[in-house]
């Protein structure tokens, strides 16, 4: 709490990697790991009854947004999202910042991607958001396409959670792999992440599951299918220990478990490189998601 007061004296910003290291010099008697100052971090939330970023923690973002979406920060030019790049482009971590963005889109959908970049032994494989956005997917169908590089951070969840506050009849469709990991990220952006104590479940977005559900299994390999793991089982156990997942999540849930095995996005793959946009926009048109 000390530090966090010095940091608002001074009216700086710290991330908790930045402020880890900071006490792991100051205080080593009671700070050894980042999980330890991550929990007092909570704690102190908790304590106080206010938000991360009033203590002077910033969020580390590894997101980045594209598509049809333009995002203007105070007496800055307007960014065009649709011109970013097949990187897209960054969301900073700034919380106060994408609170004041103004926001104007045309999208009629917002999708979220679990993936931006696959590493599979040690080459690197075109990923999906990058896939969507080189081939403009979101021009085919005007949507606005988010990623959080996996589990998803504060600062990505909070600039979704504007969005959908300033255009709430967009749907928010998620398109994560069929395994356990993936239907835990998508249900920490729908109904936030028990780990942030006060603030779990203040950038909840009312997100619906496109894909990869069990029905798209006709479509993919058995080749392409990997067993389940040790730590896929122990997250299975997790989510379905949750009273608020819904009936037909758990459904899928306990398919994964019956199978024994899992499937990635990049599996659809197998039908061609341009397979995944007709896949995404067959199913949005015909409303096929939960």
């Amino acid at each position: 709490m000390e530090m966090c007061l010095r940091v608002s004296v001074e009216e700086k910003r710290v991330t908790q990697r930045e402020l880890f290291y900071k006490l792991l010099c100051s205080s080593p008697e009671y700070f050894t790991s980042q999980k330890q100052v991550n929990r007092t971090i909570q704690d102190v939330v908790v304590l106080l009854r206010c938000s991360r970023y009033s203590l002077g923690i910033m969020a580390s973002s590894r997101g980045l947004i594209a598509g049809r979406v333009m995002l203007q920060e105070a007496n800055q030019d307007v960014v065009d999202c649709s011109s970013c790049g097949s990187s897209g482009h960054a969301i900073k971590g700034d919380l106060n910042l994408l609170e004041n963005l103004v926001i104007n889109t045309v999208a009629r959908y917002i999708i979220v991607i679990e993936k931006s970049i696959t590493f599979r032994h040690f080459f690197c494989y075109h990923a999906v958001f990058q896939r969507l956005v080189e081939d403009r997917f979101f021009n085919h169908i005007p949507s606005i396409l988010i990623t959080a590089k996996g589990y998803p951070d504060i600062a990505t969840r909070l600039l979704l959670h504007r969005i959908s506050r300033a255009f709430p009849s967009l749907p928010i469709l998620a398109l994560v792999d069929w395994n356990p990991a993936g239907l835990a990220i998508l249900c920490t952006f729908k109904y936030g992440s028990i780990g942030m104590g006060l603030e779990a479940y203040r950038y909840a977005c009312n997100v619906k599951w496109l894909g990869v559900r069990g029905q798209d299994l006709q479509l993919i390999p058995e080749e392409s299918l990997t067993p389940l793991k040790a730590k896929d089982i122990q997250i299975a156990k997790s989510i379905a220990s949750s009273e608020i997942l819904q009936d037909n999540y758990k459904e899928e849930l306990s398919l994964m478990v019956q199978k024994g095995s899992r499937a990635e996005v990049e599996a659809l793959y197998y039908h061609g490189y341009d397979f995944l946009g007709k896949y995404l926009a067959e199913k949005i048109v015909r409303a096929n998601y939960i």
